[in-house]
């Protein structure tokens, strides 16, 4: 019988048959699992990852034994060293998949396998902390991670996988168009996760795509028109609002002629919005004054 392969590292040669399902390697599979939670800590019913975690759905899958190996536990304290993410190195699989995210794709090398054998870890250079200086906070560490080991700091506790509704969505925050998903529960983004099919960014995100969403519930922001009256402003209804806003246009292009008013768009608008906002300034209040929040 032929010594089995690892897939990642096996290149592939003309005429090779491979098979990956036959009995001797589920049974290499499983006890492969199985040496991976003898150390693994057994806390699935806390973790942040139960119930989205690739190393609990292959235990159940080979219906591995965690008690078949118990040996030495690894003690790393859990890192909150910056806003963003949260490390519980005794978590890791070793799987490598932060590091060469990282490395290969994101190409910071903030993080890399540090130590040697059962102790090894991702980690940054001296174990120093993560500053805007060493890392981008991108989250693709996160996204790639199979187990609990990387989660994002900011939607810790509020919620697992299956409580959540994932909606689709477009990055609103420049022009590229990145997509994602929203991660809702009770009708509150608690995350964002990557879209791998999305053809414009194929899963990769920055740090405004994956982490900048609080301000969709900001106690700030918005969400009734405001008239000024005084020193302050009131709600308004929009047909009140709008009434008032066409009136204003008006006495003003009747005074000062048309190119005394413009168009004052964002960012966080759809493409549609954008276009519309523009058409309308040229067509109806006959300006080419036409600005946007952001040029990116």
């Amino acid at each position: 019988m032929p010594r089995p392969a690892t897939s990642c590292t096996t290149p592939v040669t003309d005429g090779m048959v491979v098979k990956t399902h036959t009995e001797y390697i589920e049974k290499l599979r499983k006890t492969i699992i199985e040496f991976m939670l003898s150390d693994h800590p057994n806390d699935c019913m806390m973790c942040q990852k139960t119930g989205d975690c690739r190393l609990q759905d292959l235990a159940y899958k080979y219906d591995a034994n965690y008690t078949k190996f118990v040996g030495v536990r690894r003690n790393y304290p859990i890192v909150d060293d910056n806003p963003f993410i949260h490390f519980e190195p005794n978590k890791c699989v070793l799987c490598g998949k932060c590091t060469n995210i990282c490395q290969n794709l994101v190409k910071t090398g903030t993080i890399e396998m540090t130590k040697r054998g059962f102790y090894s870890k991702p980690d940054t250079a001296f174990s120093k902390p993560r500053t805007p200086e060493n890392c981008q906070f991108c989250g693709q560490c996160i996204s790639v991670c199979p187990v609990g080991a990387l989660s994002e700091r900011p939607s810790l506790g509020k919620g697992r996988r299956h409580e959540m509704k994932l909606v689709r969505t477009t990055c609103t925050y420049c022009g590229t168009g990145c997509n994602f998903y929203l991660n809702v529960k009770d009708e509150k983004v608690v995350k964002v996760t990557s879209d791998y099919d999305a053809v414009v960014n194929k899963g990769n995100l920055c740090i405004k795509g994956r982490f900048g969403y609080e301000f969709i519930h900001h106690p700030d922001r918005i969400k009734t028109p405001l008239i000024r009256e005084g020193d302050g402003y009131r709600e308004a209804s929009w047909d009140e609002a709008l009434t008032l806003v066409s009136t204003k246009f008006t006495e003003l292009i009747e005074k000062y002629g048309n190119d005394s008013v413009g168009a004052f768009s964002s960012s966080r608008c759809s493409n549609e919005e954008n276009f519309l906002i523009g058409k309308f300034a040229r067509t109806v209040m006959g300006t080419n004054n036409v600005d946007n929040c952001a040029r990116v």
